[in-house]
């Protein structure tokens, strides 16, 4: 028995509908992918300036050199003052060193931070100073002479040089000879 008045689904309104789901997963399926897009390039920005960052761009160049203020007439005596020559990274940006924390400790003494002054150091003070120069490979070094509290013989320095706007702390230990003399090198 055939009813009058029912009308099938014809296969133009089936297209019709279909192309509908189409058109509507094409523009969700856009906007997805813009955003995974833009969050994939903020993640790549974010993981260039973390390497950045997080690579050392200052090198110690050359040896650490201990000095003894009161060993001229009296040998074996506290290490008052420490210098240090420090060079840029081959292929790193330059680095303000105008901003640089020293800090420094040994096993008798907190961490103490020095700051930057371009001043003559003295025993005791909260300020390094430093010199430029240039070496012969046309890499530009800094001199740094660091004062020190007092660091007696057969102990261990520990100094962490920490540049200012990023990059990677530069952990740095030293040990004191047994017998110290006016200028020592630390091993």
């Amino acid at each position: 028995m055939l009813r009058n008045h029912e009308e099938a689904f014809t296969g133009l309104e089936a297209a019709i509908v279909l192309i509908a789901f189409v058109v509507v997963a094409a523009v969700f399926s856009y906007v997805v992918l813009g955003a995974g897009f833009f969050t994939t390039q903020k993640a790549q920005e974010t993981v260039y300036k973390a390497v950045e960052q997080s690579t050392t761009n200052i090198l110690l160049k050359g040896g650490v050199y201990g000095f003894c203020s009161v060993c001229s007439g009296t040998p074996n005596g506290p290490i008052s003052s420490v210098n240090m020559t420090l060079a840029v990274a081959p292929g790193a940006p330059s680095i303000d060193l105008s901003n640089m924390r020293v800090i420094y400790s040994n096993a008798t003494i907190q961490p103490v931070t020095m700051y930057y002054a371009n001043a003559t150091p003295i025993a005791g003070s909260t300020f390094y100073a430093t010199k430029s120069s240039i070496a012969g490979d046309d890499q530009v070094t800094v001199w740094i002479a660091i004062p020190l509290p007092g660091a007696p013989p057969n102990s261990d320095m520990n100094f962490e040089l920490r540049p200012a706007g990023g990059g990677a702390p530069i952990p740095i230990t030293k040990q004191v000879p047994p017998y110290t003399s006016a200028v020592n090198i630390l091993r």
